[in-house]
């Protein structure tokens, strides 16, 4: 009999051990399921928030607009030389008073025609020397403002071109800085977003676990229940099985 009784009281105990064994891992089980649920809740929640995808290079302009032609700032400055006859034919006309009034002279004085062809032959070649001179003079002077002012004019195009290529240079390397620039912004958030999406699965999958977990526990603790269910029966049986064989045998 007090075999009987430590028996029931061994099974009851693991029974009732069982029991509150079950009734722990299942809380433990619900408890995972819920925060496996806010965190899915949470992970859908981050992932509806994400930056949309950019495109870099959306504002990217076309810069052709920046370049001007610069071919109308070209002259020939040699186009506009001419024949310098202005200061000849003055030399011309002085020289032909001067032969005038000689010649007045000679007829005054009674001088020979003879003498009088002589001084005008040397006044012509006087007068054609002197319109050489003033002529090679003045082209010159007219060859070297034309060198100067093309020389002048190829200064301006060369610093108009490097001003040019300058602002266009200048204005691509602006639009490459913010094409990087917003690559670089939406990396950088991409990049933590994904980690925090990563980190937040993670934590889904332990909470997923330990539920998996809780729930073995629980049915390992239920299953040891039944077992000390039936390690109690078998005790009874097998005390009641003698007493009966004792019972009949006093009865004879």
């Amino acid at each position: 009999m007090a075999f009987i009784v430590a028996a029931a009281i061994t099974g009851g105990a693991a029974l009732a051990g069982s029991a509150i064994g079950a009734i722990g891992a299942g809380k433990r089980a619900r408890r995972a399921a819920r925060e496996k649920k806010r965190l899915e809740n949470k992970l859908t929640t981050l992932e509806n928030e994400r930056q949309p995808i950019i495109n870099p290079y959306a504002g990217v302009t076309d810069l052709s607009g920046m370049i001007t032609d610069l071919s109308d700032m070209v002259s020939n400055p040699f186009a506009s030389l001419g024949v310098a006859t202005s200061a000849a034919e003055i030399e011309i006309e002085e020289a032909d008073i001067a032969l005038a009034n000689t010649l007045d002279t000679l007829r005054a004085t009674g001088a020979s025609a003879g003498g009088a062809t002589a001084l005008a032959q040397a006044a012509l070649q006087s007068k054609k020397g002197v319109a050489a001179s003033i002529e090679q003079q003045e082209a010159a002077n007219e060859k070297a403002r034309a060198q100067g002012q093309a020389n002048l004019e190829k200064i301006q195009m060369t610093e108009a071109q490097r001003v040019q290529s300058g602002l266009f240079g200048e204005a691509q390397r602006m639009q490459e800085v913010d094409v990087k620039g917003k690559s670089f912004i939406y990396g950088e958030k991409e990049r933590r977003e994904t980690e925090q999406l990563n980190r937040v699965q993670a934590q889904i999958t332990g909470q997923a676990q330990a539920e998996v977990a809780a729930r073995q526990n629980q049915t390992a603790m239920i299953a040891g229940g039944v077992s000390a269910l039936g390690n109690i029966a078998g005790s009874f049986a097998g005390m009641a099985g003698p007493q009966e064989t004792n019972a009949g045998n006093l009865t004879k």
